[in-house]
Protein backbone atom coordinates (compact mmCIF):
# COMPACT_ATOMS: atom_id res chain seq x y z
CA UNK A 1 0.00 0.00 0.00
CA UNK A 2 1.60 3.63 -1.36
CA UNK A 3 0.16 6.34 0.08
CA UNK A 4 2.66 9.15 -0.19
CA UNK A 5 1.48 12.74 -0.22
CA UNK A 6 2.73 13.91 -3.59
CA UNK A 7 1.92 10.81 -5.47
CA UNK A 8 -0.89 11.09 -8.04
CA UNK A 9 -2.28 8.01 -7.39
CA UNK A 10 -3.50 6.09 -4.32
CA UNK A 11 -4.74 3.28 -2.58
CA UNK A 12 -7.04 3.06 0.45
CA UNK A 13 -7.02 0.35 2.44
CA UNK A 14 -10.45 -1.54 2.48
CA UNK A 15 -10.45 -2.54 5.91
CA UNK A 16 -12.67 -6.08 6.86
CA UNK A 17 -14.31 -6.46 9.34
CA UNK A 18 -12.50 -6.81 12.46
CA UNK A 19 -9.84 -5.20 11.43
CA UNK A 20 -8.79 -1.88 13.28
CA UNK A 21 -7.05 1.33 12.68
CA UNK A 22 -4.14 -0.28 15.75
CA UNK A 23 -4.03 -3.54 13.26
CA UNK A 24 -2.99 -0.94 10.20
CA UNK A 25 -0.53 0.88 12.20
CA UNK A 26 1.28 -2.61 13.52
CA UNK A 27 1.60 -3.30 10.25
CA UNK A 28 3.23 -0.86 8.68
CA UNK A 29 5.80 -0.81 12.12
CA UNK A 30 6.27 -4.21 11.05
CA UNK A 31 7.00 -3.02 8.05
CA UNK A 32 9.38 -0.07 8.62
CA UNK A 33 11.44 -2.29 10.94
CA UNK A 34 12.45 -4.46 8.13
CA UNK A 35 13.38 -0.75 6.71
CA UNK A 36 14.56 2.77 7.59
CA UNK A 37 12.46 2.66 10.54
CA UNK A 38 10.71 6.13 9.10
CA UNK A 39 7.88 8.14 10.45
CA UNK A 40 4.69 8.07 9.17
CA UNK A 41 0.71 8.90 8.58
CA UNK A 42 -2.43 6.56 8.92
CA UNK A 43 -5.52 8.15 7.43
CA UNK A 44 -9.14 7.39 8.44
CA UNK A 45 -10.97 9.07 5.23
CA UNK A 46 -14.36 7.04 7.00
CA UNK A 47 -13.88 9.21 9.79
CA UNK A 48 -13.68 12.78 7.41
CA UNK A 49 -16.35 11.56 5.95
CA UNK A 50 -18.34 11.35 9.46
CA UNK A 51 -18.04 14.87 9.82
CA UNK A 52 -19.12 15.86 6.67
CA UNK A 53 -22.50 14.18 7.47
CA UNK A 54 -22.01 15.52 10.86
CA UNK A 55 -21.59 19.16 10.41
CA UNK A 56 -24.59 18.59 7.30
CA UNK A 57 -27.07 17.21 10.28
CA UNK A 58 -26.13 20.61 12.69
CA UNK A 59 -24.69 22.83 10.51
CA UNK A 60 -27.50 22.28 7.54
CA UNK A 61 -27.77 25.66 6.41
CA UNK A 62 -24.57 26.64 6.19
CA UNK A 63 -21.75 25.56 3.43
CA UNK A 64 -18.67 24.62 4.47
CA UNK A 65 -15.37 25.49 2.78
CA UNK A 66 -12.52 23.77 3.47
CA UNK A 67 -9.69 25.62 4.99
CA UNK A 68 -6.96 24.03 2.09
CA UNK A 69 -3.67 25.53 4.95
CA UNK A 70 -4.89 22.80 7.37
CA UNK A 71 -3.96 19.81 5.47
CA UNK A 72 -2.94 19.99 2.44
CA UNK A 73 -3.07 16.00 1.56
CA UNK A 74 -3.96 15.00 -2.02
CA UNK A 75 -6.06 12.67 -1.36
CA UNK A 76 -8.08 14.43 1.26
CA UNK A 77 -8.53 17.23 -1.30
CA UNK A 78 -10.35 14.92 -3.39
CA UNK A 79 -12.20 12.67 -1.36
CA UNK A 80 -13.66 16.38 0.05
CA UNK A 81 -13.83 17.73 -3.59
CA UNK A 82 -16.04 14.52 -4.10
CA UNK A 83 -18.18 15.42 -1.23
CA UNK A 84 -18.90 18.89 -3.25
CA UNK A 85 -18.13 21.08 -0.58
CA UNK A 86 -15.87 24.87 -1.20
CA UNK A 87 -11.87 25.18 -0.43
CA UNK A 88 -10.67 28.35 1.35
CA UNK A 89 -6.89 28.66 -0.40
CA UNK A 90 -4.72 31.08 0.66
CA UNK A 91 -2.28 30.72 -1.73
CA UNK A 92 -2.02 30.15 -5.98
CA UNK A 93 -0.46 26.32 -5.05
CA UNK A 94 -3.35 25.58 -2.82
CA UNK A 95 -5.79 26.97 -5.60
CA UNK A 96 -3.84 24.94 -8.14
CA UNK A 97 -4.00 21.66 -6.38
CA UNK A 98 -8.10 21.99 -5.74
CA UNK A 99 -8.46 22.89 -9.51
CA UNK A 100 -6.26 19.89 -10.41
CA UNK A 101 -9.58 17.29 -9.29
CA UNK A 102 -12.22 19.71 -11.11
CA UNK A 103 -13.44 21.71 -8.58
CA UNK A 104 -15.68 24.61 -10.18
CA UNK A 105 -14.47 28.60 -9.70
CA UNK A 106 -17.15 29.28 -7.70
CA UNK A 107 -16.48 26.83 -4.80
CA UNK A 108 -12.94 28.37 -4.26
CA UNK A 109 -12.52 31.91 -2.48
CA UNK A 110 -9.04 33.46 -2.35
CA UNK A 111 -9.03 33.71 1.51
CA UNK A 112 -5.23 35.52 2.13
CA UNK A 113 -5.19 39.24 3.02
CA UNK A 114 -2.14 39.61 1.74
CA UNK A 115 -1.52 38.88 -1.90
CA UNK A 116 0.84 38.77 -3.96
CA UNK A 117 0.53 40.58 -7.32
CA UNK A 118 1.54 37.34 -9.22
CA UNK A 119 -0.95 35.25 -7.60
CA UNK A 120 -4.00 37.95 -8.00
CA UNK A 121 -3.14 37.87 -11.74
CA UNK A 122 -3.47 33.85 -11.23
CA UNK A 123 -6.51 34.21 -9.57
CA UNK A 124 -7.98 36.50 -12.55
CA UNK A 125 -6.76 33.90 -14.84
CA UNK A 126 -8.33 31.36 -13.45
CA UNK A 127 -11.50 32.63 -12.66
CA UNK A 128 -11.43 33.02 -8.69
CA UNK A 129 -13.54 36.06 -8.44
CA UNK A 130 -14.52 35.56 -4.54
CA UNK A 131 -11.44 37.85 -2.80
CA UNK A 132 -11.29 38.58 0.69
CA UNK A 133 -9.92 42.24 1.97
CA UNK A 134 -9.25 44.08 5.10
CA UNK A 135 -8.16 47.17 4.06
CA UNK A 136 -7.20 50.11 1.42
CA UNK A 137 -3.63 48.97 0.13
CA UNK A 138 -5.46 45.31 -1.01
CA UNK A 139 -8.20 47.09 -1.90
CA UNK A 140 -6.45 49.55 -4.52
CA UNK A 141 -4.41 46.09 -5.50
CA UNK A 142 -7.18 44.11 -5.97
CA UNK A 143 -9.02 46.63 -8.07
CA UNK A 144 -5.66 47.25 -10.61
CA UNK A 145 -5.31 43.25 -10.91
CA UNK A 146 -8.71 41.87 -10.60
CA UNK A 147 -11.78 44.29 -11.52
CA UNK A 148 -13.99 41.56 -11.84
CA UNK A 149 -13.30 40.53 -8.33
CA UNK A 150 -16.23 40.23 -5.62
CA UNK A 151 -15.35 40.68 -2.34
CA UNK A 152 -15.72 39.46 1.33
CA UNK A 153 -14.78 42.72 3.50
CA UNK A 154 -13.22 40.86 7.03
CA UNK A 155 -14.08 42.92 9.63
CA UNK A 156 -12.42 42.61 13.16
CA UNK A 157 -13.88 40.61 15.48
CA UNK A 158 -13.80 40.54 20.05
CA UNK A 159 -12.50 37.10 19.38
CA UNK A 160 -9.15 36.98 21.67
CA UNK A 161 -9.12 34.68 24.60
CA UNK A 162 -7.53 35.93 27.52
CA UNK A 163 -3.75 35.17 27.86
CA UNK A 164 -3.71 34.42 23.91
CA UNK A 165 -1.38 37.00 22.07
CA UNK A 166 -1.80 37.14 18.31
CA UNK A 167 1.12 37.75 16.24
CA UNK A 168 -0.77 40.10 13.80
CA UNK A 169 -4.51 41.68 14.12
CA UNK A 170 -6.83 41.22 11.04
CA UNK A 171 -10.17 42.44 9.54
CA UNK A 172 -11.08 46.06 9.52
CA UNK A 173 -13.27 48.22 12.10
CA UNK A 174 -16.76 49.04 11.44
CA UNK A 175 -16.08 52.60 11.29
CA UNK A 176 -13.32 51.80 8.23
CA UNK A 177 -15.39 49.20 6.55
CA UNK A 178 -17.43 52.48 5.39
CA UNK A 179 -14.57 53.68 4.30
CA UNK A 180 -13.93 50.68 2.39
CA UNK A 181 -17.00 50.59 0.49
CA UNK A 182 -16.61 54.28 -0.46
CA UNK A 183 -13.16 53.29 -2.14
CA UNK A 184 -14.54 49.98 -3.44
CA UNK A 185 -17.22 52.02 -5.08
CA UNK A 186 -15.10 54.87 -6.45
CA UNK A 187 -12.66 51.91 -7.68
CA UNK A 188 -15.70 50.05 -9.72
CA UNK A 189 -14.84 47.02 -7.47
CA UNK A 190 -17.51 44.73 -6.08
CA UNK A 191 -18.73 43.83 -2.72
CA UNK A 192 -20.50 41.16 -1.90
CA UNK A 193 -20.59 40.33 1.79
CA UNK A 194 -18.85 40.28 4.84
CA UNK A 195 -16.59 37.53 6.50
CA UNK A 196 -15.47 37.20 10.26
CA UNK A 197 -13.14 34.57 11.83
CA UNK A 198 -13.21 33.69 15.60
CA UNK A 199 -10.75 31.10 17.40
CA UNK A 200 -11.36 28.06 18.92
CA UNK A 201 -9.34 29.03 21.83
CA UNK A 202 -11.80 31.47 22.21
CA UNK A 203 -14.60 29.83 24.62
CA UNK A 204 -16.94 33.10 24.32
CA UNK A 205 -19.95 32.34 22.48
CA UNK A 206 -21.03 35.92 23.00
CA UNK A 207 -18.35 36.89 19.96
CA UNK A 208 -20.04 35.07 17.54
CA UNK A 209 -23.39 36.51 18.48
CA UNK A 210 -21.90 40.47 17.96
CA UNK A 211 -20.05 38.89 14.89
CA UNK A 212 -22.96 38.09 13.33
CA UNK A 213 -24.74 41.72 14.34
CA UNK A 214 -21.58 43.61 13.26
CA UNK A 215 -21.87 42.01 9.99
CA UNK A 216 -25.62 42.56 9.74
CA UNK A 217 -23.85 46.37 10.16
CA UNK A 218 -21.78 46.20 6.87
CA UNK A 219 -24.42 44.54 5.08
CA UNK A 220 -26.53 47.54 5.79
CA UNK A 221 -23.50 49.61 4.54
CA UNK A 222 -23.00 47.83 1.66
CA UNK A 223 -26.93 48.04 0.62
CA UNK A 224 -26.56 51.55 0.97
CA UNK A 225 -23.58 51.76 -1.40
CA UNK A 226 -25.57 50.06 -3.89
CA UNK A 227 -23.92 46.97 -3.84
CA UNK A 228 -25.44 43.68 -3.75
CA UNK A 229 -24.37 41.95 -0.70
CA UNK A 230 -24.73 38.17 -0.75
CA UNK A 231 -22.19 36.20 1.27
CA UNK A 232 -21.79 36.06 4.63
CA UNK A 233 -18.93 34.10 6.18
CA UNK A 234 -18.35 32.99 9.44
CA UNK A 235 -14.55 31.91 9.45
CA UNK A 236 -13.28 29.08 10.56
CA UNK A 237 -12.10 27.93 14.62
CA UNK A 238 -14.13 24.49 14.37
CA UNK A 239 -12.06 22.51 16.79
CA UNK A 240 -13.74 19.05 15.79
CA UNK A 241 -15.71 18.51 18.77
CA UNK A 242 -19.73 17.90 18.05
CA UNK A 243 -21.07 19.83 21.22
CA UNK A 244 -18.52 23.06 20.24
CA UNK A 245 -20.25 22.48 16.55
CA UNK A 246 -23.72 22.17 18.05
CA UNK A 247 -23.16 25.15 20.40
CA UNK A 248 -21.65 27.46 18.43
CA UNK A 249 -24.72 26.93 15.70
CA UNK A 250 -27.34 27.20 18.77
CA UNK A 251 -25.28 30.79 19.40
CA UNK A 252 -25.82 31.75 16.10
CA UNK A 253 -28.57 30.42 14.36
CA UNK A 254 -31.52 32.95 16.14
CA UNK A 255 -29.21 35.67 14.81
CA UNK A 256 -28.92 34.10 11.07
CA UNK A 257 -33.27 33.60 11.09
CA UNK A 258 -33.35 37.61 12.35
CA UNK A 259 -30.41 38.91 10.25
CA UNK A 260 -29.73 37.02 7.81
CA UNK A 261 -33.28 34.28 6.96
CA UNK A 262 -33.36 32.38 3.52
CA UNK A 263 -35.56 34.54 1.72
CA UNK A 264 -33.23 36.98 1.92
CA UNK A 265 -31.04 35.39 -0.80
CA UNK A 266 -27.50 35.49 1.46
CA UNK A 267 -25.43 32.45 1.42
CA UNK A 268 -23.67 31.73 4.89
CA UNK A 269 -20.80 29.98 4.73
CA UNK A 270 -17.95 28.54 7.07
CA UNK A 271 -14.02 27.95 6.25
CA UNK A 272 -13.81 24.63 9.09
CA UNK A 273 -10.17 23.11 8.42
CA UNK A 274 -8.57 21.12 11.82
CA UNK A 275 -12.64 20.11 12.49
CA UNK A 276 -12.47 17.89 9.50
CA UNK A 277 -9.44 16.37 9.40
CA UNK A 278 -7.57 16.63 13.16
CA UNK A 279 -8.76 13.42 14.46
CA UNK A 280 -8.67 11.08 10.81
CA UNK A 281 -5.13 10.93 10.74
CA UNK A 282 -2.39 9.57 13.46
CA UNK A 283 1.33 9.76 13.02
CA UNK A 284 3.57 6.97 13.95
CA UNK A 285 7.11 8.25 15.33
CA UNK A 286 10.22 6.67 16.25
CA UNK A 287 12.95 7.01 19.09
CA UNK A 288 16.50 7.48 17.54
CA UNK A 289 18.47 8.36 20.28
CA UNK A 290 18.16 8.73 24.25
CA UNK A 291 19.51 10.49 27.34
CA UNK A 292 19.35 9.61 30.94
CA UNK A 293 19.94 12.19 33.60
CA UNK A 294 19.55 12.75 37.24
CA UNK A 295 16.53 14.78 37.88
CA UNK A 296 17.97 16.54 40.73
CA UNK A 297 20.07 17.67 37.23
CA UNK A 298 17.00 19.32 35.75
CA UNK A 299 15.43 22.54 37.82
CA UNK A 300 12.05 22.01 36.23
CA UNK A 301 11.47 18.47 37.56
CA UNK A 302 11.05 17.59 41.42
CA UNK A 303 13.83 15.44 42.78
CA UNK A 304 12.89 11.57 43.21
CA UNK A 305 13.36 10.17 46.91
CA UNK A 306 14.31 6.80 44.94
CA UNK A 307 16.64 8.89 42.41
CA UNK A 308 14.63 7.74 39.45
CA UNK A 309 16.11 9.17 36.26
CA UNK A 310 14.76 11.11 33.72
CA UNK A 311 14.56 10.18 30.04
CA UNK A 312 15.40 12.64 26.90
CA UNK A 313 13.99 10.73 24.11
CA UNK A 314 14.90 12.32 20.48
CA UNK A 315 12.14 10.99 17.50
CA UNK A 316 12.91 11.32 13.87
CA UNK A 317 10.01 13.62 13.10
CA UNK A 318 9.88 16.92 15.77
CA UNK A 319 8.48 20.71 15.06
CA UNK A 320 10.21 21.46 11.57
CA UNK A 321 8.38 19.02 10.17
CA UNK A 322 5.08 17.35 11.28
CA UNK A 323 4.87 18.54 14.57
CA UNK A 324 5.22 22.56 13.21
CA UNK A 325 2.02 24.04 15.08
CA UNK A 326 3.72 23.86 18.39
CA UNK A 327 5.57 26.74 17.51
CA UNK A 328 2.51 28.85 16.63
CA UNK A 329 -0.01 27.61 19.36
CA UNK A 330 -0.44 25.85 22.34
CA UNK A 331 -1.33 22.24 22.27
CA UNK A 332 -0.48 19.46 23.81
CA UNK A 333 0.46 16.66 22.18
CA UNK A 334 -0.60 13.44 24.08
CA UNK A 335 2.02 10.39 23.00
CA UNK A 336 0.88 6.59 23.14
CA UNK A 337 3.64 4.23 24.12
CA UNK A 338 3.48 1.44 21.19
CA UNK A 339 5.34 -1.58 22.48
CA UNK A 340 3.73 -4.20 24.57
CA UNK A 341 3.48 -2.52 28.22
CA UNK A 342 2.75 -3.98 32.20
CA UNK A 343 0.66 -1.33 34.41
CA UNK A 344 3.46 -2.46 37.18
CA UNK A 345 6.27 -1.18 35.00
CA UNK A 346 7.38 1.70 36.58
CA UNK A 347 7.24 5.23 35.01
CA UNK A 348 9.63 8.22 34.32
CA UNK A 349 10.05 11.77 33.56
CA UNK A 350 10.22 12.00 29.86
CA UNK A 351 10.60 14.53 27.12
CA UNK A 352 10.59 14.34 23.24
CA UNK A 353 12.41 16.00 20.61
CA UNK A 354 12.51 16.29 17.20
CA UNK A 355 16.12 15.04 15.07
CA UNK A 356 17.16 18.91 14.52
CA UNK A 357 18.67 19.32 17.65
CA UNK A 358 17.62 22.77 17.83
CA UNK A 359 16.34 24.22 21.22
CA UNK A 360 12.98 25.00 19.98
CA UNK A 361 12.57 21.23 18.55
CA UNK A 362 10.49 20.08 21.66
CA UNK A 363 7.63 18.52 20.89
CA UNK A 364 6.34 17.29 24.39
CA UNK A 365 7.74 18.83 27.72
CA UNK A 366 7.02 16.81 29.89
CA UNK A 367 5.27 13.57 30.49
CA UNK A 368 5.48 10.16 32.29
CA UNK A 369 6.66 6.93 30.22
CA UNK A 370 7.80 3.47 30.53
CA UNK A 371 11.60 3.25 29.84
CA UNK A 372 12.08 3.43 25.74
CA UNK A 373 15.03 2.15 23.97
CA UNK A 374 16.57 3.64 20.55
CA UNK A 375 14.00 2.02 17.66
CA UNK A 376 10.48 1.41 19.87
CA UNK A 377 7.70 3.31 18.66
CA UNK A 378 5.66 6.25 19.69
CA UNK A 379 2.10 7.53 18.28
CA UNK A 380 0.17 10.39 18.23
CA UNK A 381 -3.78 10.50 17.53
CA UNK A 382 -5.37 13.75 15.75
CA UNK A 383 -2.48 14.98 13.64
CA UNK A 384 -4.51 16.06 11.31
CA UNK A 385 -4.29 19.52 11.08
CA UNK A 386 -1.34 21.77 9.81
CA UNK A 387 1.08 18.37 10.13
CA UNK A 388 1.24 18.27 6.26
CA UNK A 389 2.79 21.37 5.00
CA UNK A 390 5.76 22.16 2.84
CA UNK A 391 9.04 20.21 3.84
CA UNK A 392 11.14 22.44 6.46
CA UNK A 393 14.31 23.85 4.75
CA UNK A 394 16.42 23.59 8.23
CA UNK A 395 17.33 19.81 7.72
CA UNK A 396 17.07 17.32 5.45
CA UNK A 397 13.40 16.44 7.17
CA UNK A 398 11.02 14.71 4.73
CA UNK A 399 7.21 13.99 4.36
CA UNK A 400 6.26 11.39 6.18
CA UNK A 401 4.17 8.91 3.69
CA UNK A 402 0.59 8.91 4.58
CA UNK A 403 -1.38 5.33 4.16
CA UNK A 404 -5.40 5.36 4.06
CA UNK A 405 -7.88 3.38 4.74
CA UNK A 406 -11.99 3.22 5.57
CA UNK A 407 -13.20 0.35 7.24
CA UNK A 408 -15.98 -1.53 5.22
CA UNK A 409 -18.60 -0.58 8.00
CA UNK A 410 -18.17 3.09 6.98
CA UNK A 411 -17.92 2.11 3.57
CA UNK A 412 -21.51 0.47 3.67
CA UNK A 413 -22.38 3.27 5.95
CA UNK A 414 -21.69 5.76 3.17
CA UNK A 415 -23.60 4.46 0.48
CA UNK A 416 -26.74 3.71 2.89
CA UNK A 417 -26.23 7.76 3.04
CA UNK A 418 -26.33 8.45 -0.26
CA UNK A 419 -22.83 9.09 -0.70
CA UNK A 420 -20.91 7.19 -3.35
CA UNK A 421 -17.13 8.23 -4.31
CA UNK A 422 -16.43 5.72 -6.51
CA UNK A 423 -17.70 7.49 -9.77
CA UNK A 424 -16.49 10.73 -8.41
CA UNK A 425 -12.93 9.80 -7.01
CA UNK A 426 -10.68 9.38 -10.48
CA UNK A 427 -7.20 8.89 -8.47
CA UNK A 428 -8.36 6.39 -5.83
CA UNK A 429 -8.00 2.21 -5.92
CA UNK A 430 -9.90 0.55 -3.23
CA UNK A 431 -8.35 -3.35 -2.14
CA UNK A 432 -9.11 -5.52 0.86
CA UNK A 433 -7.19 -5.24 3.59
CA UNK A 434 -5.07 -8.27 3.28
CA UNK A 435 -3.29 -8.68 6.93
CA UNK A 436 -4.98 -8.82 10.35
CA UNK A 437 -1.84 -7.92 12.94
CA UNK A 438 -2.23 -8.88 16.49
CA UNK A 439 -2.94 -5.46 18.34
CA UNK A 440 -0.55 -3.98 20.72
CA UNK A 441 -1.21 -2.81 23.47
CA UNK A 442 -1.10 1.38 23.79
CA UNK A 443 -0.82 3.48 27.03
CA UNK A 444 -1.39 7.48 26.93
CA UNK A 445 1.39 8.80 28.94
CA UNK A 446 -0.09 10.87 31.98
CA UNK A 447 0.98 14.46 31.08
Amino acid sequence: MKGFVDEPNYTIDLLEEGTTLSDVIDNHIYEQALVEKNAFFVADLGNVVKKHIQWQNVMAQIKPFFTVKCNTSTALIEILAALGIGFACASKNEIALVQSFGVAPENIIYTSTCKQLSQIKYATKNGIDILVCDNETELMKIARNHPSAKLLLHIATEASSEGEEMSMDFGSTLKNCRHLLECAKELGVEVVGVKFHISSSCKDLQAYTHAVSDARCVFDMGVEFGFNMSILDIGGGFSGAEFQLEEIYSAISPLLDIYFPPESGVSVIAEPGSYYVASSFTLAVNIIAKKVFARDQNKELEPSPNDEPAYMYYMNDGVYGSFASKLTDNTIAVPSVHKKYSKEEALFASSLWGPSSDGLDQVVEHCLLPELNVGDWVIFDNMGAYTLGEQSAFNDFQKPPVYYLISAFDWYEMQDAGITLDTTMKNFFFVPSCFHASQEDRISAPA
